[in-house]
């Protein structure tokens, strides 16, 4: 496994240290809702990239040929700026440095042909991330409803 997979495993919520991190930023009660509601958007993410060969359409969730896309979508605590990020990881020397971003948004992205031959394509955006965020947003507040209940 890469170097920086094992990094960025380092700061998975299932870590001792990482997992007193978030309850000591939001409590026990909030923390676990926090952690609910990024595997909820993970899971959405996931289920909306189809498996198959052909290209998807513009403004539809990507394809994985491979299943890489899929299987390498997580979620982890940023202490930075003491939030949890949701997102797929990038596998180094498989894509560009910008080609999540254009995947999600559209735009300029690297790609190599062999033999040290590169050449950037326009890609049209294929947002997968934002949409899953916005189907499982609805279910938060009742998420943090139930979680303020179980506290008093």
């Amino acid at each position: 496994m890469s170097k920086e997979i094992e990094q960025a495993k380092l700061a998975f919520i299932d870590r001792p240290k990482i997992r007193k991190a978030v309850l000591e930023a939001f409590g026990p009660g909030p923390a676990s809702v926090l952690v609910q509601f990024a595997a909820f958007v993970r899971r959405s993410a996931k289920s909306s990239i189809r498996k198959r060969k052909r290209c998807s359409l513009p403004g539809q969730p990507p394809s994985s040929h491979k299943g890489l896309l899929r299987d390498f979508i997580l979620f982890a605590w940023d202490e930075a700026t003491r939030t949890i990020v949701i997102g797929p990881r990038k596998l180094s020397g498989m894509m560009s440095d910008t080609a999540l971003h254009a995947l999600e948004f559209g735009g300029p992205s690297m790609v190599y042909r062999g033999r040290g031959r590169k050449e950037v394509l326009l890609i049209a955006p294929r947002p997968y991330m934002y949409p899953a965020m916005e189907r499982e947003l609805p279910k938060f507040p009742a998420m943090l409803r139930d979680c303020v209940r179980l506290a008093v």
